[in-house]
């Protein structure tokens, strides 16, 4: 071969090694590559080995994994006027790469700036205590916001959560004495309701006692021996004169049936002067 042809080989080597490197594209599973030719759009290929024309076709590479984007925190007043800073987290991926190509310069931005204001919307719409207790609705609204502006960009937002949400000093100790308040209202009617299951079982207690007259004796008793068990000193204790009508009565009882119904009749007794008289000599005399 000559010298002077072998620069010449070298230089079409290199331009067929150019020519076939970028026309050889290999795309992964996860990304499409979006061919463009001459401007116009022809559609989106991969994953695996493909053939464009150089300097004809351009390829632009489309992620298909899902993205999770954060939402910066967001400064807003509620339906019921009370300001809060709320931040949270969207999850997406793209359905359509030729969509997210065409019909958006940037889609990372736009469904960042769009889940911003939506999320500001949402909670200009709800109250505080539904965006605390029904945080589940607040996360389905915005889902089904974000998702329906960002369908024409080939965008499918799957899950929108809101990950903290931030009161003022003033309302979150407003909220601890309402939250106070409520235990003590429910502490006073459990308690109430004992009172008056309490009470019903000592009307009954009574009622109980009433028809025998030495049951309420024994629980006299019982109380003693309770107090004196603890402690060991003299205690005064009230006695109520009622409580020995059932001794009394039954001790009188027996004392009536140990009686005889007819007792002996006294010897009949003289008086001094009557048995003077009829000692004296002198009447028998006369």
């Amino acid at each position: 071969m000559d010298l002077g042809v072998l620069p010449i080989v070298i230089v079409i080597l290199f331009i067929v090694f150019t020519f076939l490197r970028s026309a050889i594209k290999i795309v992964p599973e996860y990304e499409r590559g979006v061919i463009f030719r001459l401007g116009r759009v022809i559609g989106a290929k991969g994953p695996g080995l493909f053939f464009i024309i150089p300097f004809v076709d351009k390829m632009v590479r489309v992620d298909q994994r899902v993205v999770t984007l954060d939402v910066p925190t967001q400064e807003a007043i509620t339906k019921d006027n009370v300001t809060v800073k709320v931040n949270a987290v969207c999850y997406f991926r793209v359905l359509n790469p030729v969509d997210a190509v065409v019909n958006v310069t940037n889609y990372l931005v736009a469904t960042q700036q769009i889940a911003q204001t939506t999320l500001r919307s949402v909670l200009g719409e709800s109250e505080l205590d539904q965006l605390l207790a029904e945080r589940d609705d607040v996360n389905h609204r915005l889902q089904t916001i974000i998702d329906e502006q960002t369908e024409p960009w080939g965008i499918k937002v799957s899950i929108v959560e809101v990950k903290d949400v931030e009161l003022p000093q003033t309302m979150q100790r407003a909220m601890a004495r309402q939250a106070e308040a409520e235990r003590e209202k429910r502490a006073k009617i459990i308690h109430a309701e004992g009172e008056l299951q309490a009470s019903q079982q000592l009307a009954y207690a009574a009622r109980t006692m009433a028809t025998e007259p030495g049951a309420l004796q024994l629980r006299y008793l019982q109380t003693l021996t309770e107090i004196g068990a603890e402690h060991n000193s003299t205690i005064i204790f009230p006695l109520p004169i009622e409580l020995f009508t059932g001794i009394v009565g039954s001790f009188g009882k027996r004392k009536a049936t140990a009686t005889p119904d007819s007792t002996p009749a006294a010897p009949e007794t003289q008086s001094v002067d009557e048995a003077f008289l009829d000692a004296a000599p002198g009447d028998e005399e006369a």
